[in-house]
């Protein structure tokens, strides 16, 4: 009774260790979370510079205009 079969050990080891992963993950998501972010590296503040060359359409009609 006081015998495992190895199949049975090396699941319980490879349990142990993906619930240590979860734990880690789960930290380093709250670390992140509680950090403080600068506002100035957010992708949606980047200017994106001159808009794309190419024709430009009128709203008013449908002529190209250079």
């Amino acid at each position: 009774m006081a015998t495992r079969s190895r199949t049975s050990f090396d699941k319980r080891q490879k349990e142990i260790l993906r619930m240590e992963k979860q734990r880690d993950k789960a930290a380093k998501r709250k670390e992140r979370k509680m950090a403080p972010r600068d506002p100035d590296s957010s992708p949606l503040t980047v200017d994106l510079g001159e808009p794309l060359d190419g024709p430009a359409f009128s709203l008013e009609d449908d002529e190209l205009q250079p």
